[in-house]
């Protein structure tokens, strides 16, 4: 059996998805390396969340004066937001050993056992993208949250028989960007449930200055905001576009960020004002020149940018809803005025026909006719 916690996370990458742009909220392998070097190590070290902080800050604390190990911890939001930075300061807090996996390198409920019969009194495991562990996992990890042990099965057919393994006690920390396509009995076992949100620019300006003085960067304080409104409220993006910002700075500038050179260098690299790449300029764009704003299928969309229907509704939807530039409608994709003036169109005469296509009770099975196939 090979050792799950030496297989490299897949971390928040959905299967069929990949996105190599400066803006994604997914993180490579490589880029793992330098964010481990980033990551705070104590909760008065973390910067933003401050509910989740709070709470969770409480939740130690209780647990370390009755000398148990917290309840188990589930930690849910978008990727790039410090799930996993919170889960290794959930360790560093309690002062014990964290183990780490992702939901799809446990294939088999053997793999489990394994790693939860070698986990040491109080220790952390932690599992990325939990929502994707297999089934019969999942259903081992129930007896192993509530009692601390597993039944490990031995032989097969009418032979078999279930030999029960004392575990240590320990703390389970979950991370989802799914929390949806959790189960409701696996959900129920976790004791504290943290939604992590999307930071303000403010925030994002304190994790940047935190990781400027990591990285032997001077960053100005409007390079630092220009960087930050671009950054889609996620540390992760922030973080990168520092080192693709300080790069242009050290080679074409003095080294020194300032907001004319982030300016300058966030152009280079296709990222707008909005924080807008390529590919969201692209799907807006052919929104709103090749099929006149819409109502258009999420199919056709993604032909006319030459992308996969499920990129295009994963990868850059979100975001642009989010920004109120596209409107999803029954009847298909809509760009919204903010997109039309964002590109630099006159808006269409009687507005944007977001009233005709709004969403309306339907029958199961009819039909919505969108003005464009989908």
């Amino acid at each position: 059996m090979s050792a799950p916690f030496d297989r490299s996370l897949t971390g928040e990458v959905e299967a069929g998805i990949s996105r190599d742009f400066a803006v994604s909220p997914q993180a490579g392998d490589e880029e793992r390396v330098v964010e481990s070097a980033l990551r705070p190590h104590s909760l008065r070290d973390f910067i933003g969340q401050p509910k989740v902080a709070r709470q969770l800050a409480l939740v130690l604390e209780g647990a370390k004066r009755r000398g148990r190990p917290p309840d188990h911890v589930l930690l849910s939001g978008p990727p790039g937001l410090g799930k996993t930075s919170l889960a290794l300061i959930i360790g560093s807090e309690l002062g014990t050993a964290v183990k780490i996996t992702s939901g799809p390198a446990i294939e088999r409920s053997g793999d489990l056992a394994a790693m939860l019969s070698n986990l040491g009194p109080g220790d952390v495991l932690f599992i990325d993208e939990i929502h994707r562990i297999a089934r019969p996992a999942e259903e081992l990890l129930y007896m192993a949250m509530e009692d601390f042990r597993v039944d490990v099965v031995v032989g097969k057919g009418p032979g078999a028989t279930a030999i029960p393994l004392e575990i240590n006690p320990f703390t389970l920390v979950g991370a989802t960007t799914r929390a949806g396509l959790l189960t409701g009995p696996l959900r129920d076992r976790f004791g504290f449930v943290g939604q992590m949100e999307f930071y303000e620019p403010a925030e994002l300006q304190l994790v940047l200055a935190r990781s400027a003085e990591l990285l032997g960067v001077e960053l100005t304080d409007d390079g630092s905001a220009e960087i930050a409104r671009r950054s889609r409220g996620t540390p992760r993006i922030a973080n990168r576009l520092l080192r693709r910002v300080r790069d242009y700075a050290e080679v074409e500038a003095d080294g020194r960020v300032t907001r004319a050179v982030a300016r300058a260098a966030l152009a280079l690299y296709d990222v707008d004002e909005l924080g807008l790449d390529r590919l969201d300029r692209e799907v807006l764009e052919a929104l709103v020149t090749k099929f006149h704003g819409g109502p258009v299928g999420v199919s056709t969309l993604a032909v006319a940018v030459g992308e996969e229907p499920h990129t295009v509704e994963e990868v850059c939807e979100p975001f642009l809803v989010r920004a109120g530039l596209l409107a999803r409608t029954p009847r298909g994709r809509v760009a919204t005025e903010a997109a039309w003036r964002h590109l630099g169109r006159p808006v269409p005469r009687g507005g944007i026909p977001l009233g005709g296509v709004t969403a309306v009770p339907r029958d199961p099975g009819s039909s919505s006719e969108p003005l464009f196939d989908a």
